[in-house]
């Protein structure tokens, strides 16, 4: 295994797990940032959002094997400012597609853990705790910071500090199996030929036992599950690029991603988006 470094990733550039990121990039304002270098190696980015509509608009994600806390304030486009609501909370891995209904006013300010970075920062609780939950951020941090704090701030640069900020008041724990379990997610995600628990216990040194309980302490979700999740982000991904390049060879990509065949690519597809490819293709392809 490497050793962590402050030069872990960059903020990812790709929209992997966005349900018609065109659409939504025309509906809001949506940016990533670098945190602070001693937290980089935990993070993938800070995500922050603001909208402005006459209309409701509905977004879905397909969510990364990811713990986030946000911060988010909503209210109309007109009315006292006591109309305006306001939260923070830590969202666990969330196992279906999450649905977010956004109208009038307001702004996101969002932390994306790394897969296995979540708990050096709450050591004592396993990850699975808040897997498919949302709970008040001062549950898991009593001296949390108020959503004003980190919303109220003019421009990204504070907003950003102030997340920076909060991290750094809450650790990170040294945690060897934090670090392992990251690089072994990491493993999973650039690895294509990486298609079955057993190969990834081998890559690890552990049993696969061992590994489940790594991933359920660390992650929140299985290898399994992840692996999966994987395999349905990239199949979104060129679902979403068939308008521009021609419609995939899904029996090829099935393959690509170690599926037994094409319905079983299409069974996971439609049971995780809604409906098959081929139907998500055409519809985010239309202008």
């Amino acid at each position: 295994m490497r050793t962590m470094s402050a030069a872990a990733p960059s903020p990812r550039r790709d929209t992997r797990g966005i349900v018609d990121p065109a659409e939504l990039l025309t509906r809001v304002r949506f940016r990533r940032h670098t945190p602070a270098p001693e937290l980089r190696p935990y993070l993938e980015h800070y995500w922050l959002i603001d909208w402005e509509l006459t209309e409701p608009y509905v977004t879905q994600v397909v969510p990364h094997p990811s713990v986030n806390v946000v911060f988010q304030r909503y209210g109309p486009l007109e009315g006292p400012p006591e109309a305006a609501g306001s939260s923070a909370e830590v969202s666990g891995v969330g196992l279906g597609v999450f649905t977010q209904k956004l109208t009038g006013l307001g702004r996101v300010c969002g932390i994306q853990f790394r897969p296995g970075g979540f708990r050096p920062f709450a050591p004592a609780w396993p990850v699975s705790a808040w897997t498919g939950r949302r709970v008040p951020l001062t549950e898991v941090f009593p001296a949390a910071p108020s959503e004003d704090t980190v919303l109220s701030p003019d421009g990204d640069h504070a907003r950003v500090a102030a997340l920076d900020a909060f991290l750094l008041a809450h650790g990170p724990a040294p945690d060897p199996a934090a670090e392992q379990a990251m690089e072994l997610v990491d493993l999973i995600r650039t690895d294509r030929e990486l298609r079955r628990v057993t190969r990834l216990a081998a890559a690890s040194g552990l049993s696969v036992r061992s590994l489940q309980r790594l991933f359920a302490g660390h992650v929140g979700v299985g290898p399994k599950w992840v692996i999966l999740r994987y395999r349905i982000h990239e199949a979104l991904e060129r679902a979403e690029s068939a308008g521009a390049a021609g419609a995939p060879d899904w029996s090829r990509l099935a393959d690509e991603l170690g599926y037994s065949d094409q319905a079983h690519l299409v069974r996971d597809f439609t049971a995780t988006i809604g409906v098959p490819p081929t139907a998500y293709a055409r519809a985010v392809s239309v202008p």
